[in-house]
């Protein structure tokens, strides 16, 4: 069977000097300790990679972490990315502080499953080898290697090598190998300079693929560089995948800029925050209760900052309680969904708790209501089992969700999203609207919109059954207001093309089955009208004398008086009496005639009316700037009135 390279990473945990790095040597044939001070002093200071060949030719990657409980840094760093984990314990010592320590962050950090290493068997007999063993079955007694394979081994003489490497072939065959979809995410742990290859960096690919030619973003440095060339355990590759320890040769971007906690990820789609909303849980083990606002270390991927942590509905969370709660750092991270973390006390530095991010980008809701909404949100979040759940979750709380907002808020490549989109359009949970960029609107949000338009239409063509339909404005300033105009009137188009309605001219909106009333009944009672008023002239007739005069119902006669009204074919004067436009005009023919002594006598002689009418008739030409009064005269305004002719 030919080598093959998969996407799986295992780590070693345990105690100060239980033999870890002498072990993977003798798996591997690496030796992780590299720096110099490690060698001096033997011990692991910084992370160790080896490629462990299983007897299938399959290859993983083998990190060896640091046990002093000075670099629990470097051990959260590098248990951040393993899928399984090798427990190391020497059988001369059994379990020690590190390997409670070790054991309780990898549970933290999300490792389900892995085995048990006896170091050193060599160095005890039988009797005490049995000891060490049922002890470490104690001790794991409860937590995920509960049951897993305890082999006793000797780096020295080979004991066992063998089988632990069987048990090691097994436990890859039951670990679920990493997805290699989505943007590609990577912690840098290492970086430094070769000859001829620039600046290098390496880490644990938690996401995606990468490949020599692609362009990368290293956040929080804000800074896009080219990818160079791409190795996996010293070799060149085309292509490396979450799950595999890679080296990435960069462009653009010095070695004195870099630091541990940077992140090589695909372009615009991971942002640096400072705010995450995630699940918290407390180790039982935990001296005291976490209180709200209290200063933790916190450890995500590579990075080690200072943080708060803010409860949302209590003041103090217990040893082993779990709740949804934020971290507010010190300074800027860059986290991916679902990303482990840990968190130590800020002093001593204790390993207290960790979970999981929810959301990286949270912010600060106000107020008990706001909070518990915030809350019942990431319990939904947090329930959700997939990104297409998630996706929804996020729609419907937005109610209309812009793809670049969802792309930020998901960490997902634009074609996944719209996979994802497509998904639940056709699950009639969302729609998918384009007006310009894609927007996806909650079925909940749709239906609201859709119910307010078709309510506005019936209304409309109730009121106006003469006219063809309402103007598009009528409808982006009323039922759509709160929407933006472009996707409002997308939304439009939307409903056209599912026969909802009929948008006609371009500008006249109906509904499919509304058929306009003949107008020429509507002018036939125009002209009854306009004769009526013209016989009254200006003795102006009252609302209820033209309704009678008409011989109309109270309703049809409401109706037509307030579509001519709209057609300015006719006027209220003082609230109770009616003005066609006809007399309107005679009216103001005669001001014209006596524009130098308009008085209330002058009009009413001309006109023979009274001053019953002629004085409302007068206030309305003030009302609408014909006239103005001064004293007991009043002004012809004939720049308004020139105005109005026009």
């Amino acid at each position: 069977m030919n080598n093959r390279e998969i996407s799986l990473v295992l780590g070693t945990a345990g105690h100060i000097d239980h033999g870890k790095t002498t072990l993977v040597k003798a798996l591997t044939g690496v030796d992780c300790d590299r720096l110099n001070d490690e060698k001096k002093r033997g011990i692991t200071i910084e992370l160790g990679f080896a490629p462990l060949k299983l007897s299938d030719g399959r290859i993983v990657s083998l990190v060896d972490v640091p046990g002093h409980e000075k670099f629990i840094r470097q051990m959260v760093a590098g248990a951040s990315g393993v899928d399984a984990v090798m427990l190391v314990v020497a059988a001369d010592e059994g379990v020690m502080p590190q390997t409670r320590e070790h054991l309780a962050i990898l549970n933290l950090l999300g490792v389900s499953d892995g085995l048990i290493a006896i170091s050193k068997a060599d160095l005890v007999d039988e009797e005490l080898l049995d000891l060490a063993i049922e002890d470490v079955a104690d001790f794991v007694r409860g937590t995920f290697l509960e049951g897993k394979a305890i082999v006793p081994v000797s780096s020295v003489t080979g004991k066992n090598i063998p089988k632990l490497m069987e048990e090691l072939s097994a436990l890859v065959d039951r670990v679920k190998v990493r997805t290699r979809q989505g943007p590609f995410f990577m912690p840098i742990d290492r970086s430094f300079p070769i000859s001829g290859f620039g600046t290098v960096v390496t880490g644990t690919a938690y996401r995606g693929q990468i490949s020599p030619g692609m362009d990368v973003s290293i956040l929080p440095l804000n800074r896009d560089v080219r990818v160079r060339s791409v190795q996996v355990h010293g070799s060149s590759v085309d292509v490396a995948w979450a799950g595999q320890r890679v080296a990435i040769s960069l462009s653009g971007v010095s070695l004195e800029e870099l630091s541990r906690g940077d992140i090589v990820c695909a372009k615009e789609i991971f942002r640096p925050t400072r705010c995450c909303d995630v699940e918290l849980s407390l180790l039982s083990s935990s001296p005291e209760p976490l209180s709200h606002w209290q200063r933790v270390r916190l450890h995500v991927g590579t990075a080690d900052v200072l943080a708060r942590v803010s409860l949302f509905d209590k003041t103090k969370l217990l040893p082993g309680e779990k709740t949804v709660a934020q971290l507010v750092m010190e300074e800027d991270i860059v986290a991916s969904i679902d990303q482990r973390f840990v968190i130590r006390f800020y002093s001593p530095l204790v390993t207290i708790g960790g979970g999981k991010i929810l959301s990286p980008y949270g912010h600060k809701p106000k107020g008990k209501g706001a909070k518990e909404d915030y809350m019942d949100g990431l319990n939904h979040f947090l329930e959700a089992e997939d990104s297409e759940k998630r996706l929804e979750i996020q729609v419907h709380s937005h109610g209309i969700l812009k793809k670049s907002d969802g792309v930020l808020a998901l960490q997902e490549l634009p074609e996944d999203l719209d996979k994802l989109a497509q998904s639940l359009e056709k699950r009639k949970k969302i729609v998918i609207l384009s007006a310009g960029a894609d927007y996806y609107v909650s079925w909940s949000e749709y239906s609201d919109l859709l119910e307010r338009t078709v309510s506005f239409l019936h209304s409309f063509h109730k009121e106006r059954p003469h006219q063809e339909g309402a103007i598009i404005d009528d409808l982006l300033t009323g039922p759509l207001k709160t929407v933006e105009r472009r996707l409002a009137r997308t939304f439009l188009d939307h409903l056209q093309a599912d026969g909802v309605l009929v948008i006609a001219n371009k500008n006249v909106v109906r509904l499919p089955d509304f058929a306009p009333q003949d107008d020429s009944a509507f002018f036939k009672d125009l002209d009854r009208f306009n004769a009526f008023c013209d016989e009254k002239e200006f003795q102006l007739p009252m609302i209820e004398e033209v309704q009678e005069g008409l011989g109309m119902k109270e309703k049809d006669f409401s109706r037509f008086l307030k579509d001519i009204r709209e057609r300015g074919e006719a006027s209220l004067v003082g609230g109770k009496y009616v003005l066609s436009q006809r007399v309107e005009n005679k009216l103001l023919h005669i001001l014209k005639e006596i524009k130098d002594n308009i008085t209330i006598g002058t009009v009413r002689d001309i006109t023979g009316s009274s001053r019953k009418y002629i004085l409302p008739l007068l206030e309305y030409m003030d009302a609408k700037g014909f006239t103005r009064r001064v004293g007991e005269k009043r002004i012809l305004l004939l720049q308004r009135l020139e105005k109005k002719s026009q």
